[in-house]
């Protein structure tokens, strides 16, 4: 970036917004001049990408309240975990529509926002001071009655970092310094302080969005596979340590021999598993009807959360289940159409980031639900219960919009 700023101009009511963004040396330098003005605040949403978006969102409320009402009830109100999150449904809206609005080029250079919520990665390190602990895990801020995941807003920060990254060293992609160092700074530090958190699925998604948005960006193919089978290695290192080192991470093994064997110990460690497989198996095709769901009377743990997939099969069946894949399936052929449509390199890794990190994430939390992937703790996005994260994926949705309708303005132009 040229001298690292944005110059702005002022005309009546409109703002125009010059980036110069430098592509090689001084003799060799190619200027992207992009002009925004008030306009596109105006102009036509995503209209099939929105309506895409409030049919997950509604279905996900359904399913919600069916898969919560019996705990709820054993806590003395069937309708209380439908209440909370219809309000954050509700601020989530309204997060998606600022952020359909505020220009995303408001968001370059974020690595003070980045370094912040590392910061509060590691307060929750600490659960005496600020963190609550869940499953010996502690992962939440808790300030009085209210409560938040900063690792949810770290996934979205790290988009952000890797995106402006990706467009600012592009051009110099031929060294590693600029081509796999800054992203292996980034996921390293993140990943580290969320394996501490015992965070494992948070680790996995940032893994899979960070390798994603390397090769979106273009960092080029050799550098690439070089770049990978140095982690792969590394990795083998760190697996081979734990299995001597035996403490704090021995519950990966446990994990994954469950996965293996669902049967174990179903009055322990799988649980979840085994009865999210009864929910699942129990729904046929058909599946026993909206709200005729048996698992959730106090069986199937987490049945409004982690587990809500399982809730879906049994009570829509195999027909239930398609439904659920084939809307995600249209979110994230969306989410990259918007992407390849892009007004420039910020806002096209941008929203592949953004589809990327919800579609990896509906992904694993169905394969969990299926026992096609170690239990994890994931959640599934717009159908799982908790504020933060659907508060967080609604305002992502509302990124991508942006990026979408800035493009279309773009091609009116």
């Amino acid at each position: 970036m040229r001298d690292g700023s944005l110059v702005y101009e002022r005309k009546g009511f409109s703002v125009k917004k010059h980036t110069e963004i430098e592509l090689g040396s001084s003799k060799n330098i190619a200027t992207e001049r992009s002009v925004f003005s008030l306009k596109p605040v105006f102009s036509k949403v995503d209209r099939p990408f929105l309506i895409l978006v409030l049919v997950l969102l509604g279905f996900g409320l359904m399913m919600m309240f069916s898969a919560s009402y019996a705990w709820g009830l054993n806590s003395g109100d069937g309708y209380f975990y439908i209440k909370k999150q219809a309000v954050f449904a509700v601020i989530g809206l309204a997060v998606m529509w600022v952020a359909s609005i505020v220009d995303y080029h408001n968001y370059l250079n974020t690595k003070v926002a980045f370094g912040f919520f590392i910061v509060m990665c590691l307060i929750t390190l600490y659960t005496a001071v600020a963190g609550t602990a869940t499953a010996d895990a502690s992962r939440w801020i808790v300030i009085g009655s209210f409560r938040f995941q900063p690792s949810e807003l770290l996934k979205i920060s790290l988009i952000i970092v890797f995106a402006y990254t990706g467009a600012v060293n592009f051009p110099k992609y031929a060294s590693w310094k600029y081509s796999t160092i800054p992203y292996a700074a980034y996921l390293g530090i993140a990943a580290g302080l969320l394996a501490l958190q015992r965070h494992i699925s948070a680790v996995l998604l940032i893994v899979i969005l960070g390798f994603s948005l390397m090769l979106v960006s273009g960092v080029p193919l050799k550098t690439y596979v070089k770049f990978v089978l140095i982690c792969v290695g590394l990795l083998a290192v760190a697996a081979l340590a734990l299995y001597f080192i035996k403490g704090s991470f021995s519950y990966i093994e446990d994990r994954i021999a469950g996965w293996k064997d669902p049967m174990s110990d179903i009055q322990g460690s799988t649980h979840q598993t085994y009865n999210a497989l009864l929910a699942i198996g129990s729904g046929g095709i058909f599946g026993l009807g909206f709200g005729e769901s048996r698992q959730k009377y106090l069986y199937l743990s987490e049945s409004q959360n982690d587990f809500i997939f399982a809730i879906v099969c049994e009570e829509f069946g195999l027909i239930g289940a398609i439904v659920v894949i084939l809307l995600f399936s249209l979110l994230i052929v969306h989410g990259f159409y918007i992407a390849s449509r892009a007004k420039d390199r910020f806002g096209m890794l941008l929203a592949a980031g953004i589809t990327i990190q919800i579609g990896s994430q509906a992904l694993l939390n169905m394969m969990v639900a299926c026992n096609a992937f170690p239990n994890t703790g994931i959640s599934l996005p717009f159908f799982s219960y908790g504020g933060t994260a659907l508060i967080i994926t609604l305002g992502e949705i509302g990124i991508l919009l942006n990026v979408s309708r800035q493009a279309r303005v773009k091609k009116k132009r």
